[in-house]
């Protein structure tokens, strides 16, 4: 499976990975393109949290994570920051899903790193509601 069908997949069943995610997300954009000069980038799903007051970019590897992935993570939170966001917003927030993670890249990758970025791994199925607000808690916590 690609990271297109992975997105066609979510999006055709856009209603209830919305409620799995939880409440306050609101879809915004499918490969929202930035555009940084004469360079085109593209966000693979973007949302926007009405309760938290942020924009949460969600960018799907279909491989393993890599630290790279942070770079280019980091670059759509800064753009976001400085070009979308209103006075009054939090600071984005990344979720890369990725389908394997080393968890000692993860943790060399995004230390002390401003933006919040969260890794995750993915199965073909989506977590549950449960399973979702657990991760995000523990991260909040800890």
């Amino acid at each position: 499976m690609s990271e297109t069908e992975l997105e066609t997949a979510l999006l055709d069943h856009l209603q209830q990975f919305l409620l799995e995610l939880g409440q306050g997300f609101c879809f915004v954009a499918r490969q929202k393109r930035l555009t940084v000069g004469t360079d085109h980038f593209y966000i693979d799903l973007l949302f926007y949290h009405r309760i938290l007051k942020c924009f949460v970019v969600i960018d799907l590897k279909m491989g393993a994570f890599m630290p790279a992935d942070v770079g280019q993570m980091n670059f759509y939170l800064n753009y976001l920051k400085h070009e979308e966001g209103a006075p009054e917003d939090n600071l984005p927030v990344g979720i890369l899903l990725c389908l394997d993670r080393n968890e000692l890249y993860v943790r060399y990758a995004i230390e002390g790193m401003e933006n919040q970025i969260l890794t995750g791994r993915f199965r073909l199925s989506l977590p549950s509601a449960e399973q979702l607000k657990a991760a995000v808690q523990k991260v909040l916590e800890g």
